[in-house]
Parts: C-alpha cells; sequence; structure tokens
C-alpha cells in the first residue's frame, strides 16, 4: 500500500472539514472562560444585564458549562472593589473580559494588557483615555459605545415633552466617580441650555448614598424633575431612587435601560441589542481576531419605557403622541 499516497488524498480532505468547521460559524470546541465585571450591581444571575449577554452567547451557540463559563464578578455598590475584582478575573486566565461603564473598563485595563477587554455604556472611551482611536483601538480593548456628539439632549427633549411647561431640571449622579465638581455641574448646565432648561446638579455617594438629602435639596431648588444619570450609584440604588421620588412626588427619566424600576420613564440603549453586540465581538475574539482591530462601535437602538402607574402616583399625565412613541407602556 503506497502510505504516501493516502496521506496526500487524506490532507485535503482534512482541510476541507475543518474549512467547514470554520466558516460555518460554530463556536471554539474547548471550553471558553468569559469574565464579566459592571461598574454596579451584583454578579447574580437575575442581574438583567449578564442574562443579556449569556442571551446574546446563547444565540451564537455558547451553552454554559457546555463550552463556555462566565466568571461573573460586581462590586455591590464598592467602587473601591472593582480593582481587586478586575485583578480576580485575570488570575483565574479569562481569554475575555466583559466590562459594563467606565470604571470598570479602566479597572480591567489597569489590571491586564494581554486579555481582551469589550466594553459597553462608555459614553466616549477616546476621551476617556481608554482607547487611541475608535476606528483602530489597538491594545487590548474594544467595545461599544452610547456616544452622541448631542448628549442628554435627546433626554432631556423627551422630559419637557412630558412635563409640558418644564424649566428645572436635576440632574442626580454619582459623586464617587473620578471627577471634578466643577466640572460636573458646566456639563449639566451646558446639557440643560441646549434646549432652554436650567439645570441643578445633585451627587450621590455609594454604599449607602442620603437620597432624602439628594431630593430635599432638589425640592428647595423647585426642580421640576429629574434626570437620573447613569452612573454607577445611580444604577446600584436606582428602586430607592424611584420609590423616593414617587414619596416626593418628582417626576424622573432614568437614562439607561432601566424600565424594571419604577421610575416615571427610562429612555437608553437596548439592553438586547447591547447583550448580543457584545457577544458577537466576544465570539470574534475567542476565534482568533484581535480586539485592538475591531472597530469601536456606537449603539444606536434606544428604548422608551413609561410608566402609567407612577406616572399617576406623580400627579402627571403623559400626552398620547409620547405615549404612541414609547416601546413599552407599564401599567
Amino acid at each position: 500500500m503506497d502510505l504516501t499516497r493516502i496521506a496526500l488524498a487524506v490532507v485535503p480532505a482534512l482541510g476541507v472539514v475543518v474549512g467547514a468547521s470554520i466558516s460555518s460559524g460554530q463556536p471554539p470546541s474547548r471550553m471558553a472562560r468569559v469574565g464579566y465585571l459592571p461598574s454596579a450591581g451584583s454578579a447574580a444571575g437575575t442581574n438583567p444585564s449578564l442574562q443579556a449577554l449569556r442571551q446574546g452567547l446563547a444565540e451564537l451557540g455558547y451553552v454554559d458549562g457546555r463550552n463556555i463559563v462566565v466568571e461573573a464578578r460586581g462590586p455591590e455598590g464598592r467602587l473601591e472593589r472593582l480593582p481587586e475584582l478586575a485583578a480576580e478575573l485575570v488570575g483565574l486566565n479569562v481569554d475575555v473580559i466583559v466590562t459594563l461603564g467606565g470604571v470598570a473598563t479602566r479597572a480591567a485595563k489597569n489590571a491586564t494588557s494581554t486579555i481582551p477587554i469589550v466594553f459597553a455604556v462608555v459614553i466616549d472611551p477616546v476621551v476617556a483615555g481608554l482607547v487611541s482611536y475608535r476606528q483602530q483601538p489597538g491594545g487590548n480593548l474594544t467595545g461599544f459605545t452610547s456616544f452622541d456628539p448631542q448628549e442628554m439632549r435627546p433626554h432631556l427633549e423627551v422630559l419637557k415633552e412630558a412635563i409640558p411647561g418644564l424649566v428645572r431640571v436635576a440632574f442626580l449622579g454619582d459623586g464617587g466617580v473620578p471627577g471634578s465638581p466643577e466640572a460636573s455641574r458646566a456639563w449639566d448646565e451646558q446639557q440643560a441650555r441646549a434646549v432652554g432648561l436650567q439645570a441643578q446638579t445633585l451627587r450621590i455617594r455609594g454604599p449607602n448614598p442620603d437620597l432624602d438629602a439628594a431630593f430635599e435639596a432638589a425640592r428647595r431648588e423647585q426642580a421640576q424633575a429629574m434626570l437620573v444619570l447613569e452612573m454607577p450609584a445611580t444604577v446600584e440604588h436606582r428602586r430607592r431612587i424611584a420609590e423616593s421620588a414617587i414619596r416626593y412626588r418628582l417626576p424622573t427619566l432614568f437614562v439607561g435601560n432601566y424600565g424594571d424600576t419604577m421610575g416615571l420613564i427610562a429612555y437608553g440603549t437596548s439592553r438586547a441589542e447591547t447583550g448580543r453586540r457584545l457577544a458577537a465581538y466576544v465570539d470574534k475574539i475567542l476565534k482568533g481576531a484581535q480586539p485592538g482591530a475591531l472597530p469601536v462601535e456606537r449603539l444606536t437602538h434606544y428604548e422608551l419605557v413609561i410608566n402609567l402607574e407612577t406616572a399617576g402616583a406623580a400627579g402627571v399625565t403623559i400626552p398620547p403622541a409620547l405615549l404612541e412613541r414609547a416601546d413599552r407602556v407599564i401599567r
């Protein structure tokens, strides 16, 4: 038997099989390990953003415990824990780290320069110094941004439509995030002024923020509504913030996809789309793509959620035209 001839016949056949496997888009056969680190929230399976990521991975053929393990960690309202949690994921030698928010992304970047990092819920990663360029990030980071030159203008326009006669709005953010109070105040005022409103800057700090103090300050300054920014402390305590807003009868708009709270309005990028897009980049990296060669892409699918139960409690009548535009109405 001519073994050389047999070998020459087998090699092309193997090439066909391998090529078919790669082109079919099937997940790698080995067990992949993916780290998950949000700037706020827990690592519990009930975390909606974590669920969205798992669903996105499942749609691509990744089955938890069979060909992928998601190592989830969460700061539980304590930003100072993020460097420790990022280092823990690096110590587990995960293949990719998925981060949500600028603070968690910074912690992961500081923890490793070799493990790929895919981020979301980052306003402008170039300005934040996370990547050099959006089209060619370089290094070990890439991901998705909700950056829009108009930034909060669409959210404030929704508030103005929901509350005719709105003049003064309180911006509630996280005072524990790096940055000067003066810069935060200037940014709030700039955003409000762009749509003809006046701004009041309010900041809380975790892990046990004094929400009553914030709402009392809003009342003293005669704020007619509150814009809750998507920041670690506000995300972590969003339910308490919504409950306080009902108690103080102050209409709120939560920036981000947080229709699970009792806030009057939630307006932000689709959590399901974010999960799918993150999963798609994780999939590409697990199959050999370099994160620095994957462009930072913008999330453009926004969802508007209106809670009529909260509207009734706050004494607000939502205009029919705004209700018609809502993706979901909670009654």
